[in-house]
């Protein structure tokens, strides 16, 4: 009985389902080459014995004795499998000059195996043995022939996580003297300098990688990102894509660096060149379909999102968020429905069901609103925006109770949300339950001292109900210094004047509120000063301006009807 049959018997053991006469003739080919590779060796007692003694001690957590035991059996066997064994379970065991030696033996043993010689150069890295690392390594480059640029590539991809980034640098710089007409190795000094933080040195080797190679991209990448963001990135790159029109990743970067300078035109037809290109690259379809809709194209967007759809890969649920919204203001709402409830999952699944919910009130379907919400709580059971977005739901078909009932039972669970104190503040108030309302409103205040919201809540509230108006008028103002811009500040404060009788000095902040806003609530209360000030026409043309854009708004609605009946 051969070693082997112990490492592969279990498997086949495993097998559940009787394997094809063409999968076993395959498989048996297989195992027989790799078979061909290892030592042929008993399964001694000895062996098995030793095998189960580092296996039980690792379970135990005898790390040390397990890594021993391990090691012993890769001197005997020289079986590769029980070699690399023995170097991880060492490397785990924090034996490094055991897991060393054993990686060592590993390389040795197959030197074809990539892991063996990855473990190795990070052991010899870590252990400060730079000099028997580059040895290796040269040697690797030595032999690789053609493929000498791409093995140093490949040799810095693998070391770019190792932390001494001093120490990956030196190592590069020694490797690469020998390589100097090479690009590669340009680019490889570049990248392991720019890791150690020297830029000036950095630009330096990519200069000489793109003196050696003009039409590299990699490289051409790695400079722009060492200039300076803006228009010398950009004066770069337009010049490099002028001599190397082709340049499929170049005028990618060129593209986004355009988005993020917010110069979305032209960064739309560098994505639409792209496309030429290339027309079922999906991330580009993506990208200018969203710069369309930026650009406000929406028959452009709708477009090239609906294509990047049927490819069937990429950020598919955006796609469907922004198809909803396009269809949503084409006033095509089973349409937008449809995208908008096919959201599944990422950051745009809340908003989108919470607009799916939306679109179904404005149908008098609050129950089916409701459901959209519940789909999206599925997923986020905690995430208080969706508490309130269901009582949002609520509030606009009227039942209040319901709408405190909800949030109170979402408080209880999270009772220090500052978004959920609010909002069941409101909902306490508008029962006309100030007691409760003021508590939460406190509350706010304690855990966010700095928050203009609960100040000028409970100010206001007080001020409407002409209660406790000097601390009414104290709690506005300290919202105001908060936030001294606020057009629903301002409104407070005009409205708690008036309370107190001062209708002049009233309509100085409310006349400045609705110039910053033209809020129908706040046209109700500047109205109505207006009107006690004996300025009737002046009231009647705010109220009627403000009630053709806001017809439903129930608070105008009622103060029209209080003075005009």
């Amino acid at each position: 009985m051969v070693l082997a049959l112990f490492f592969y018997g279990s498997f086949a053991l495993a097998q559940s389902a009787p394997a094809s006469p063409v999968d076993q003739a395959s498989e048996t080919a297989t195992a027989a080459k790799e078979d061909e590779r290892l030592p042929k060796i008993d399964l001694t007692e000895k062996i098995l014995y030793e095998f189960l003694l580092a296996e039980i001690a690792g379970q135990r957590g005898q790390r040390a004795i397990a890594s021993e035991v391990y090691f012993d059996l890769a001197k005997n066997t020289r079986d590769p499998r029980i070699v690399r064994r023995a170097a991880e379970v060492a490397l785990y065991a924090r034996q490094y000059a055991t897991a060393l030696e054993a990686a060592r033996m590993w390389v040795v043993i197959d030197p074809q195996a990539k892991e063996a010689q990855q473990m190795l150069a990070t052991l010899l890295l870590a252990s400060g043995r730079v000099d028997e690392l580059a040895a290796n390594l040269a040697r690797e480059l030595g032999n690789a022939g053609p493929r000498t640029g791409e093995l140093l590539l490949q040799q810095q991809r693998f070391l770019a996580s190792y932390p001494d980034k001093v120490a990956v640098r030196r190592l590069f710089d020694q490797l690469t003297t020998p390589y100097a007409s090479l690009p590669e190795a340009h680019l490889v000094r570049a990248q392991t300098a720019l890791a150690a933080n020297d830029k000036t040195g950095a630009m330096s080797e990519v200069d000489q990688a793109l003196a050696l190679r003009a039409t590299w991209e990699p490289a051409a990448l790695l400079k722009a990102s060492l200039l300076a963001p803006g228009a010398p990135q950009l004066d770069f790159l337009k010049r490099f894509l002028a001599a190397n029109p082709a340049a499929h990743d170049v005028r990618l970067g060129y593209a986004r660096i355009l988005v993020a300078e917010k110069r979305y035109d032209d960064a739309r037809k560098e994505f639409e060149t792209l496309l030429k290109l290339n027309p079922e690259n999906p991330d580009v379809l993506f990208a200018v379909g969203i710069l369309s809709l930026q650009l406000n194209d929406v028959a452009t967007a709708e477009k090239n999102l609906k294509h990047f759809m049927t490819l069937g890969r990429g950020e598919q649920d955006a796609a469907r968020f922004y198809l909803g919204q396009i269809a949503e203001q084409a006033g095509r709402r089973d349409e937008a429905l449809d995208w908008y409830r096919a959201v599944a999952a990422g950051e745009q699944k809340v908003p989108a069901h919470v607009r799916a919910a939306q679109l179904l009130v404005q149908q008098n379907k609050l129950d089916e609103a409701r459901e959209q919400i519940a789909i999206a709580r599925a997923g986020a059971p905690t995430d208080s925006r969706l508490v309130i977005a269901e009582a949002q739901l609520l509030r606009q078909g009227g039942r209040y109770a319901e709408v405190y009932a909800l949030l109170k039972t979402a408080l209880e669970g999270q009772p220090d949300d500052p978004d959920l104190l609010y909002e069941t503040a409101l909902a306490a108030e508008k029962l006309n339950d100030v007691a409760t309302m003021e508590r939460h409103l406190r509350r706010l205040m304690q855990i966010k001292p700095d928050d203009a919201l609960a100040y000028n809540a409970l100010g206001y509230s007080l001020a409407d109900r002409k209660m406790r108006l000097t601390e009414a008028m104290q709690l506005i103002d300290k919202a105001l210094a908060l936030s001294p811009d606020d057009p629903f500040i301002l409104d407070s404060k005009g409205w708690a004047l008036f309370r107190q009788g001062q209708a002049t000095e009233a309509l100085v902040p409310l006349q400045k509120a609705y110039a910053r806003t033209l809020d129908a609530e706040i046209a109700a209360h500047a109205g109505e000063v207006l009107w006690s000030l004996g300025r009737h026409d002046e009231a009647l043309k705010l109220w009627r301006d403000a009630a053709q854009a806001h017809p439903k708004n129930e608070a105008l609605a009622t103060t029209i009807k209080r003075f005009v009946p």
